[in-house]
């Protein structure tokens, strides 16, 4: 258990302990919010919004067809130069393959 003490001006010290265990850095927002028992729980602000947007963007690789480095290089490589990548590959729908004509 870590123990804080607030300031005349509301502030506090986040204890070390807790500040390694959540990641914290100087300059860090911490998420405050309350449980329906009551309790309250702290977090990184940070942490939580990288959270946040990993569930929004949840299965979007898949149905862009992204599956692995390859498909993301081509993705890149797309809005970096366009239809065709430097090398000329193309970047033909990502995860699928230029069929042989």
């Amino acid at each position: 258990m870590n123990l804080a003490k607030i300031s005349a001006n509301g502030q506090i010290t986040v204890p070390a302990e807790i500040r390694r265990l959540l990641g914290l850095k100087s300059g860090d927002k911490i998420l405050f919010f309350q449980k329906p028992n009551g309790e309250v729980v702290i977090n990184n602000a940070s942490a939580q919004a990288i959270y946040k947007a990993q569930k929004a963007f949840e299965g979007v690789a898949e149905q862009m067809g992204v599956y692995n480095e390859d498909d993301v290089q081509a993705l890149v490589d797309e809005v970096r130069y366009g239809k065709e990548t430097p090398t000329g590959n193309s970047t033909m729908p990502y995860g699928k393959k230029e069929e042989n004509k």
